[in-house]
């Protein structure tokens, strides 16, 4: 007997658990819907998605409802590459720029270590998205350097991995179109945080990808979706169960977001921030502000490094990855990428030129190159009083970022790819009266002006320093979920 939407939707809204057949049935009919035969209709669907939001799903309903949306559309065959495929997703903050540091570190990784068909020994089938709310998207930040394609066939995205090792795109038309039918709704009905519904549409996609492993980055503070602890380690759990409970060997770091990790938020800036650390090799030259970031990245680049069988634990592992970004072999790996994915490579070999040390030499040097509007404006706040820098909304600082110009106001809407800001202390850093906090970067001058405001009414100075947060909070690994 054919299922009715109205079945599971009463079914769910009266507490019961659904049952595979419930889900898989909904979703089938979700996604062949036609203006013929609009079952379920939007109507039906929102109330199925408050219902899961009110009485959330068992660890079976949420796997089911994961595998229904996984297998919803067309998935990545990694079997081809014969090589060992693991990601890593982020929940998303400010400033979080870790994807264009990690790819490459791990892409150089497997090609230093070829399987026997000379193929990288590990590939990082990485599928981005772009910025959402006040946080950034790695899209975005990539799409600043000319020609860059992130809108690569599947076809393509596979032949990109063989010779490179990794690549970033963007989520194609077919794959897992499940997840962008229940989204859309979602922003509509007030059911984005439900953590079920978060798990399955990350996890999804994710798990498309046909990967052998998957490592975590849950944020959490006033920077994260998921500003609780509690809540940010129940979502971590719930991934990690169900990409066990799918065969992905998975684990969850939850880490703190409660300032801009790095010295920049933005998109071309962040870009920028990265190819100076790739381009880094003494430790001692390494910026003091970037030093959150690089250790970040190490951490879930040992992570999946460990996972892959090339390092024999995840601190090993982290120590490997600092050994390929000082070694230029990151930076190496990223300029393949690049140039396989149609971007300009030139644009990444003078870093000293091109990291904006100050708004006037980045304005002027954008200027003299002409490629493109730079940032025509800049301003720099100041301390007002000697002490600590104390404390921040980081949510603010990401919405300020967004009102720069660099984040969307809508979907589908262009992003600037110059504005943006530069930090110029973390949270525990002494301030004298005068120093320079924040410089903000923008394309129109009347964008200056409300960014100016959230910032100063959000960064805080103190007589005393604050209670240092960890960056790392915790590991929640692949043997807790069993």
């Amino acid at each position: 007997m054919p299922l009715h939407p109205i079945d599971v939707i009463q079914h769910k809204r009266d507490g019961l658990a659904l049952t595979d057949a419930e889900i898989h049935a909904f979703i089938r009919a979700l996604v062949a819907r036609t203006p013929e035969n609009p079952t379920p209709t939007d109507a039906q669907t929102a109330a199925l998605l408050m219902a899961i939001f009110l009485h959330g799903l068992n660890p079976a309903e949420l796997a089911s409802l994961t595998q229904a949306m996984r297998f919803s559309g067309e998935t990545v065959d990694t079997s081809r590459l014969r090589s060992f495929t693991i990601d890593k997703h982020s929940t998303g903050g400010v400033g979080d720029k870790t994807s264009l540091l990690i790819a490459p570190i791990v892409a150089a990784a497997g090609l230093a270590q070829p399987n026997a068909a000379g193929a990288p020994g590990i590939c990082v089938p990485m599928i981005s998205g772009r910025s959402l709310g006040h946080t950034g998207g790695t899209l975005d930040k990539l799409e600043t350097i000319p020609g860059f394609d992130t809108q690569l066939s599947l076809a393509r995205f596979e032949e990109v991995l063989r010779t490179c090792g990794a690549a970033l795109i963007g989520q194609t038309p077919t794959l897992v179109p499940a997840d962008r039918i229940l989204y859309a709704l979602r922003d509509h009905t007030g059911t984005v945080e439900s953590p079920y519904l978060i798990t399955a549409s990350i996890m999804s996609k994710k798990l498309a990808e046909g990967l052998n492993a998957l490592v975590l980055d849950v944020k959490t503070g006033s920077g994260a979706f998921m500003k609780k602890y509690e809540d940010a380690q129940l979502l971590a759990r719930l991934m990690v169960e169900t990409g066990e409970a799918a065969g992905t060997r998975t684990v969850a770091l939850l880490t703190d977001m409660s300032q801009p990790l790095g010295r920049y938020s933005g998109n071309w800036v962040e870009v920028l921030e990265c190819v100076e650390i790739l381009r880094t090799s003494d430790p001692a030259r390494r910026h003091p502000l970037s030093r959150d970031l690089i250790s970040l990245t190490n951490t879930l680049a040992g992570w999946m490094l460990y996972l892959s069988g090339h390092a024999p634990s995840p601190e090993a592992g982290a120590a490997v990855a600092d050994d390929i970004l000082l070694s230029g072999r990151a930076f190496q790996a990223f300029v393949r990428i690049v140039e396989a994915q149609g971007g300009d490579t030139t644009v990444l070999h003078h870093p000293e030129n091109r990291v904006p040390h100050s708004s006037q030499s980045y304005r002027d040097e954008w200027e003299s190159r002409r490629r493109g509007p730079g940032p025509t404006v800049a301003r720099t706040i100041a301390a007002s009083l000697d002490g600590f820098l104390s404390a921040m909304d980081c949510t603010q600082v990401g919405w300020a970022v967004q009102r720069l110009g660099a984040g969307r106001t809508h979907p589908g809407a262009p992003v600037s790819a110059h504005a943006g800001l530069e930090m110029h202390a973390k949270l525990g850093d002494p301030i004298a009266l005068g120093q320079p906090l924040v410089t903000l970067f923008a394309e129109d001058p009347h964008l200056l002006d409300e960014p100016e405001q959230m910032l100063r009414e959000t960064l805080q100075i103190s007589a005393t320093p604050p209670t240092p947060i960890p960056l790392i909070r915790e590991v929640i690994p692949a043997q807790r979920s069993a």
